[in-house]
């Protein structure tokens, strides 16, 4: 598959990623490697990555504990004091070897530490292949608020090999399809209708849409790269996704969703509001409802539930002023920025949902 140059460094696949990144390591020649990993990447694909790795280098491991909820300021503490007391500089590599709380977080400890270090991210999971191998944010949670503290900054290079996935869950592999679905239907029919067509998703029938999921993403970015305009569009879905995910995570009655279960929530709801605000045409959202509920099964919401969401909806980082934007679609492929929604039509998308 060809490299896409996005923003100044390229996103490269499978065997030709690892000889850019021995190419970049020879020539850039960085006083110390770190490599930082979750206990999950570390056991699963860091033996892998090591047997592509060529150098002479000094290389150290970095590990912390998997998940969403190490997604913090903490957890950035303690990478950084990892750093500090194995003698890292400015002249140090950090290659960020796991899924979107690798990457992210990666990127925001390497930008921020000593003002900023060299970084190579490798996604390890559908979902960061995807969504967080391109457009240069990085950042942590603050608290149950997702994403809130962070920065742009770009990788030297990102390296996609789909190996990878054969190391992470059927469940996994669906939470990252979620993405997928999503450039589907905001730019792409053709491919959101390859992606609902699979029995069963693996390496093999997978790669195509990677690569054209990214293809999509970096297209937009590289037009809005700080999202001023265009690259909200990446949002749909995620608005009203985002506040069920932190529910979730926040409820000690609710089991955690992963990222994808929340976006195919957000996707059902917002889709709804884009019927009743811009047209959206019925058949086509009962049958993206019916595609969606197949693939990750209902989610039960109470009607209890939704004060707690909407209070949480508030604090969305993409909101001005405290109003509540939306990025809502007239059809497939068309769309709208900054809508307004009221509570009321809010509550009627859940309701629409649970139906």
């Amino acid at each position: 598959m060809n490299p896409i140059l996005s923003n100044n460094y390229h996103v490269n696949f499978t065997e030709d990623a690892y000889t850019k990144l021995n190419k970049y390591v020879l020539e850039s020649k960085p006083s110390l490697i770190f490599i930082l990993v979750d206990e999950n990447t570390g056991d699963d694909c860091l033996p892998l990555f090591l047997q592509q790795l060529e150098t002479e280098q000094t290389i150290e491991i970095i590990e912390i504990e998997p998940g969403e909820v190490n997604k913090n300021l903490d957890t950035c503490i303690g990478v950084w004091n990892a750093l500090t007391e194995l003698g890292a500089d400015r002249k140090s590599l950090l290659i960020n070897l796991g899924g979107g709380v690798i990457t992210d977080l990666g990127g925001f400890v390497a930008s921020s530490f000593k003002r900023g270090i060299s970084f190579v991210n490798i996604p390890t999971t559908l979902l960061s292949m995807v969504d967080a191998s391109v457009g240069g944010k990085t950042g942590v949670d603050l608290g149950i608020l997702k994403n809130q503290i962070g920065l742009f900054s770009n990788p030297e290079m990102v390296l996609i090999d789909p190996l990878y996935l054969e190391t992470v869950s059927e469940r996994e592999l669906r939470s990252g399809l979620a993405e997928i679905l999503k450039h589907g239907l905001i730019y792409d029919k053709n491919l959101w209708n390859k992606a609902i067509s699979f029995k069963e998703l693996s390496v093999r029938n997978l790669s195509s849409l990677v690569h054209r999921s990214i293809e999509i993403k970096n297209e937009v970015v590289i037009e809005d790269p700080k999202e001023a305009g265009l690259r909200k569009i990446l949002n749909f879905g995620h608005t009203l996704g985002h506040a069920v995910e932190s529910y979730f995570l926040e409820s000690e009655a609710k089991e955690n969703l992963t990222h994808g279960e929340a976006i195919a929530i957000g996707m059902i709801t917002e889709g709804y509001i884009s019927k009743t605000l811009l047209n959206f045409p019925s058949e086509e959202l009962d049958n993206i409802k019916k595609s969606i509920l197949k693939i990750y099964g209902k989610v039960k919401i109470e009607a209890t539930d939704y004060d707690a969401i909407m209070e949480l909806l508030i604090h969305d980082k993409k909101n001005v002023g405290g109003q509540v934007n939306f990025v809502l679609l007239s059809d497939f492929e068309k769309y709208k920025l900054d809508c307004k929604v009221d509570k009321e039509l809010i509550i009627k998308s859940l309701n629409y949902y649970n139906s």
